[in-house]
């Protein structure tokens, strides 16, 4: 869950009665923890912060920070410990024991399969599907992990120690982890036991040392065995759902028999239904289909995989709704002339509870791993001045000549200080500046050379500011600052209607704020279901412009001002549009 950066919402103080609701809570998840124990945890006057995030994959956590650590995250009303917490109280869960080249694979985002587990002398620790359990290295008794069971201890051993063990949902140097002060791990020594099973023990942990070097081959033998896909440790799936079933079409074992369709069909109603069990309150209906399809449908589309309405049987998405509305999950009406909306959703539908939220499949994840994108960061976009030949005078005395780029408050400070020093500042009237012939020359019309003696100060700065050449700087994340003459173009958004009446949207100069024209494409074409190409733009020297076929103001918009956050940046109806919604 935590195997990428987070966005942190929010990060306030807890509030007193939070605190005492944060203990009850605590006291009924781990009843294993005393009274002490528990104020230990959730102390009563010591510092305590509730931080409020989203997972890279969307998921709302809550997380509980004291002295600087993350000590509890909350998911779905769900409590769980993170690994400063189980260091201080390592017996809080069950422990499994596993081996240390397995972590690099759990710390990337993969679940612990059952080959991976060391089998202690004692045997397994009891537990059910779905019990929150700890998971160590050999010989350190320090959780490194945390997961929930996908099966019962009696399951795993009747499966012979193959499939999947526990979905694992944090882990020693992932970001929540890192979000803490970046401690190692205690040493804490195993739990003692009489001399003829530590002799055992002791004998064991030698014999499996010496095959630690291959574990990653008897695993992958082990999931050779049971149908698995050859990985050491299975990346994230459906902890709950039968390892040979697909979710959405993402198991390839279970699409090979089906036409692109029927796949396209099943990713449909799986965007459909976590979309509507997930990210759609009651508050947000009526709900624009158009969003729906766009803010909430396209954000559950698993990794790897591209939602294509066109390439599934009903081709259109009011098709598609109609159908829904059918089955009675959705109520679809015409609010206005031809815009549909979502006005009713039957949330106690049996497909929409029994719908269970996938996860990322091995493949998909494997895949996206050496191919996603960085994500895109806006830059830092600053307005600067150039002192052209006809001011070189006035700014001189500071060290600056023609070409030199300056902020606007390092000009207001060299003006105040040129009239300081040359006794500019009118005795009578400080709110007045004296022009000498310098100023006169800068700042002052041919026809007002011999009738204006002095300015005040606001008049002065605007005027001096305004004889300037306007200029800008952008830096981009981790590169070097670019500065360039003239005025930055803003993103130009045009809507045309073409010669068959047919209306489309015209985007120009992404390039200048670091966005590629075919990646904004790309995006625009799965977002508005609509073709789009990529064509020079008339009348400028290599630069491109993207077109939308229809009105797409409402999505671009969305794309780069909800996305992006840049309501300044944009020329055309966009603006309106955010304005409007």
């Amino acid at each position: 869950m935590f195997a990428k950066a987070f966005r942190v919402k929010s990060n306030t103080a807890i509030k007193g009665s939070d605190r005492r609701k944060l203990r009850a809570d605590v006291t009924t998840a781990f009843p294993t923890l005393g009274t002490d124990q528990v104020s230990e945890l959730v102390p009563g006057k010591e510092e305590l912060n509730i931080v409020k995030l989203y997972a890279y994959k969307g998921d709302a956590v809550t997380v509980y920070v004291s002295g600087g650590n993350p000590i509890l995250f909350e998911l779905e009303k769900n409590l769980y410990p993170t690994v400063y917490t189980l260091w201080s109280y390592p017996d809080l869960l069950p422990t499994f024991t596993t081996w240390p080249l397995v972590l690099e694979k759990l710390v990337g985002g993969a679940d612990l399969m059952l080959p991976g587990l060391v089998m202690p002398p004692a045997g397994l620790p009891q537990v059910q599907k779905g019990d929150l359990c700890a998971i160590s290295l050999v010989g350190n008794r320090a959780p490194v992990a945390i997961g929930v069971a996908a099966m019962s201890t009696a399951e795993m051993l009747t499966s012979g120690l193959k499939g999947r063990g526990f979905s694992v949902l944090h882990t020693y140097q992932d970001h929540l982890w890192r979000s803490g002060n970046k401690s190692s791990p205690p040493s804490i020594a195993p739990l003692a036991l009489d001399s003829a099973d530590l002799s055992e023990e002791k004998g064991s942990v030698q014999v499996d040392s010496t095959l630690q070097g291959d574990m990653r081959h008897m695993i992958l033998e082990g999931e050779e065995e049971n149908g698995e896909a050859h990985q050491a440790c299975e990346e994230k799936s459906l902890s709950e759902a039968p390892e040979d079933t697909s979710t959405g079409g993402l198991n390839q074992d279970s699409t090979d028999s089906k036409t692109l369709q029927e796949q396209m069909d099943e990713l449909l109603q799986q965007c459909f239904l976590h979309a509507l069990k997930c990210r759609v309150k009651k508050a947000d209906l009526p709900l624009l289909t158009s969003t729906f399809l766009g803010s909430h449908m396209f954000s559950c589309c698993p990794e790897g995989r591209q939602l294509d309405i066109k390439k599934s049987s009903y081709k259109k998405l009011s098709k598609f709704l109609q159908q829904m509305q059918q089955e009675q999950i959705i109520q679809v009406k015409e609010l206005s002339k031809g815009v549909e909306s979502i006005v009713a959703v039957d949330w106690k539908h049996p497909r929409i509870t029994s719908f269970v939220i996938p996860e990322p499949s091995p493949t998909s994840q494997t895949i996206q791993e050496g191919s996603r994108e960085q994500p895109y960061h806006p830059p830092d976009i600053k307005p600067l001045y150039c002192v052209p030949a006809s001011m070189t005078l006035l700014f001189q005395e500071s060290g600056h000549k023609k070409g030199s780029f300056l902020e606007g408050s390092e000009v207001r400070t060299i003006i105040i200080n040129y009239a300081k020093k040359n006794d500019l500042v009118d005795a009578d009237n400080k709110n007045l500046v004296k022009l000498d012939p310098i100023l006169c020359d800068c700042i002052l019309e041919k026809n007002e050379q011999h009738t204006v003696m002095k300015l005040p100060w606001d008049s002065l700065l605007t005027r001096c500011l305004e004889k300037l050449q306007p200029a800008y700087q952008v830096t981009f994340p981790g590169q070097e600052p670019i500065v360039k003459k003239g005025k930055i173009c803003p993103i130009d958004i045009t809507l045309a209607q073409r010669a068959s009446n047919k209306k489309v949207t015209v985007v120009r100069n992404l390039e200048a704020y670091g966005l590629d024209p075919y990646s904004v494409a790309a995006i625009l074409q799965q977002r508005c279901q609509a073709s789009t190409t990529v064509t020079s733009a008339p009348g400028a020297k290599d630069s491109l412009q993207v077109q939308i076929q229809g009105n797409q103001v409402h999505h671009l918009g969305w794309l780069l001002l909800a996305t992006m956050g840049w309501h300044l940046l944009l020329k055309g109806p966009a603006c309106h549009a955010h304005n409007d919604h």
